[in-house]
């Protein structure tokens, strides 16, 4: 099958292991891995999107269990933010106020980490979730993606896995600008423990 008639998230989940094969699999993220999963950090409207279809795949208990996490940290968020109550949207928040409120939450586990390490939610995980882990590439040097890497692969990854990348940004942008658009929406970023609790119905996408 072609990749590009799967979808953006699939696209994405299979650039990362052919990038990860390129780097001769030395990259530590996989599933169990949760170095990333601690830490609030934005989102998108189509990280919401299949966020909430993976929560109806769940039993109720198990959705519930999670949906009141994300609920405790929405309060939190809502207390240090109040702007957040009315408009929960950071896209054109000040740089300064949107680090502090990172910070403040930088202890907070994904509603979505189990126990074990594991996620309840990894086949509907976020974009970056999927992404995060290969090393920056600015030309002249190559900056690891995380403190786990304590080192770098030597090898670099070719023009077309970059290229790949940057298509699947380009695409990524699309269709976010999209789904705003038919959401009516005033931004396309939230804070993570919004996307669990959102009353958007989620639509059909596939994980």
């Amino acid at each position: 099958m072609n990749d590009r008639s799967l979808s953006l998230f699939e696209q994405t989940a299979r650039w990362f292991d052919r990038a990860n094969a390129a780097l001769l699999g030395e990259l530590p993220c996989r599933q169990g891995c949760d170095h990333c999963c601690v830490g609030t950090f934005p989102v998108t409207l189509l990280d919401e999107q299949i966020i909430q279809l993976g929560l109806q795949s769940l039993s109720d208990s198990h959705r519930k269990q999670i949906v009141e996490t994300a609920t405790v940290q929405v309060r939190q968020l809502t207390a240090a933010a109040p702007r957040l109550i009315t408009n929960r949207f950071i896209d054109h928040w000040p740089e300064q106020e949107h680090d502090q409120v990172i910070e403040q939450s930088s202890v907070w586990p994904c509603p979505a980490l189990e126990q074990d390490g594991g996620c309840a939610l990894y086949q509907f995980r976020p974009l970056v979730c999927r992404s995060m882990g290969i090393p920056s590439d600015e030309g002249t040097r190559v900056y690891g993606a995380c403190s786990v890497q304590t080192a770098v692969p030597l090898v670099r990854l070719s023009k077309a896995i970059r290229e790949e990348e940057n298509r699947l940004a380009g695409l990524e942008a699309e269709q976010l600008e999209a789904l705003r658009l038919q959401q009516g929406a005033e931004g396309e970023e939230i804070l993570l423990p919004f996307a669990f609790v959102s009353a958007v119905s989620a639509q059909v996408v596939s994980a």
